[in-house]
């Protein structure tokens, strides 16, 4: 996985995810990608790129909501996506719920991407970034 950055949208897996998502106008892709994550609930790993496209959804669902993290051009694909249909949903406490059990798992011993993280030198600014997530999430 090609990664440049800490945030939710700086690997290529996430791109990928963000370039799919322009071809949704509802809410199923995010959840349908937060369900994908929590499939591997019951499994000894969450694979890396099921990792990264769950911190993109739950990234996506937060800045759909208006408890979005900083904008870059990273974010760009999804910031216009969440303009572009914001306003026509209105909040799933079962959808927030969902990306809340993603992030855990993200974080777990289980998950490959938390490894790749942990044997780097940003581990620390990685983790505290998906735990601003998760507070945004629950705030």
């Amino acid at each position: 996985m090609a990664t440049w950055g800490i945030g939710p949208y700086a690997n290529d897996f996430a791109q990928d995810w963000a370039e799919d998502l322009q071809e949704s106008n509802d809410l199923y892709f995010i959840e349908n990608t937060l369900d994908n994550v929590l499939s591997s609930e019951q499994a000894d790993v969450l694979e890396a790129p099921y990792g990264a496209e769950g911190l993109a959804a739950v990234e996506a669902l937060l800045r759909l909501f208006g408890r979005e993290g900083a904008s870059d051009e990273d974010s760009q694909a999804v910031d216009d996506w969440v303009g572009a249909i914001k306003g026509r949903f209105r909040p799933r406490a079962d959808l927030f719920e969902k990306a809340g059990r993603a992030l855990d798992l993200i974080l777990s011993e289980r998950s490959e991407l938390r490894e790749l993280w942990h044997d780097s030198e940003h581990y620390e600014p990685w983790r505290a970034g998906v735990l601003a997530q998760k507070a945004r999430l629950q705030g």
